[in-house]
């Protein structure tokens, strides 16, 4: 992880390197005649935010194992990256679909005429209805005899047994899109339920950020931030989820070459819109997030600050009539290349000298 600012101590350090002491509190000194108006900058109030930057993995959220629920040999499995829809097959066990349908509730037991009434039939009367095998077909709890029918018609053109019933042989409900990220079983492979068959992904692209446990405060959920692509565009996002429990990751090496990483948590962050990253995945970008914020508070270009010979800074005070006369200020908060100031007489709207460009 990589600071995107300094210390502040360092920052008006070097601000003011190379600029010779001034006295503060010295006569005012009028413009002389033809000389151009120096440059200046403008004291102004509103919000200081000072940032920092971590790198950050783009991904895609909500990984997952899907296992078999038949016994049989796998006949098709899809590749890697692809999206697989609801109708689509996850993968074939004897040349048989295990077909992907919309649903929140697991189907925990076979789907027949006579069961009693559930949020599970609801889920597959709606998917046969999208899925164009159902159009008459009512959306409630009750298996009925249409519920029957509608069944044997998907599983007609679905190469399956027209029974009527279904299983979890045959459907897999989960609440949308997945995509493919590997396949734990190879076609020929004889598998048995319970075996990892297929690791998938939701759709949704988010950047995932292992943070030092000590960086913890700089992860508040719901917090904005600032996604820098690989292709250098930026995006803005949103710190959806932060972890509570810190793991400590395994050194580059291997568990024997040394000691271990510092602990880190997991942060997930969801982008606004859609990056164009194509497919890209596990690609490095780095993450701007806000780790201080003063509210309200006057401040100047950091380049605005002199160093004072009685210790201390001050600023360069330019009036209208460009006599400037030098003040002694006290330095706060720091962001965005300005400096909190503070100091009697100051007010929003008087202009300060800075360096001319």
């Amino acid at each position: 992880m990589r600071r995107y600012l300094a210390a502040g101590a360092a920052l008006l350090a070097a601000a003011t390197a190379g600029v010779a002491a001034v006295r503060a509190g010295g006569e005012d000194r009028p413009a002389s005649a033809g000389s151009t108006a120096p440059a200046t900058a403008e004291i102004t109030r509103g919000d200081l935010v000072d940032t920092t930057t971590v790198d950050g993995t783009l991904t895609y959220a909500g990984e997952r194992g899907i296992a078999a629920t038949a016994a049989g040999v796998v006949t098709r499995l899809p590749a890697p990256g692809a999206v697989i829809g609801q109708g689509a097959a996850l993968y074939e066990v004897d040349r048989r679909r295990v077909v992907l349908m919309y649903g929140t509730v697991p189907l925990y037991r076979t789907l027949r005429q006579g069961i009693a009434d559930g949020p599970d039939v609801r889920q597959l009367e709606r998917a046969l209805r999208t899925l164009g095998h159902g159009r008459d077909l009512t959306a409630d709890t009750h298996f009925s005899s249409a519920t029957a029918a509608a069944v044997r018609r998907w599983q007609g053109d679905n190469g399956l047994v027209k029974t009527g019933s279904v299983d979890a042989a045959q459907v897999l409900f989960l609440p949308a899109p997945v995509r493919l990220v590997e396949t734990k079983a190879a076609t020929g492979d004889r598998i048995a339920p319970g075996r990892p068959v297929l690791t998938v992904t939701s759709t949704r692209r988010v950047v995932h950020v292992d943070l030092k446990a000590s960086d913890q405060a700089l992860a508040k959920k719901g917090a904005r931030v600032t996604v820098e692509l690989p292709d250098g565009a930026s995006v803005p996002g949103k710190i959806v989820s932060v972890g509570t429990v810190a793991e400590r990751p395994e050194p580059a090496g291997g568990s024997g070459s040394g000691q271990s990483e510092s602990p880190t948590i997991d942060v997930e962050i969801r982008l606004d819109g859609v990056p164009k990253s194509g497919r890209l995945d596990e690609a490095p970008v780095t993450v701007t997030m806000e780790s201080a914020r003063r509210e309200g508070v006057l401040s100047v270009p950091v380049e605005a600050l002199l160093a004072l010979r009685e210790g201390g800074f001050g600023v360069e005070l330019v009036d209208p009539g460009s006599v400037r006369r030098v003040v002694g200020v006290r330095t706060g908060a720091y962001g965005g290349g300005r400096v909190e100031i503070t100091g009697p007489g100051l007010s929003a709207g008087m202009k300060v000298g800075v360096p001319a460009l």
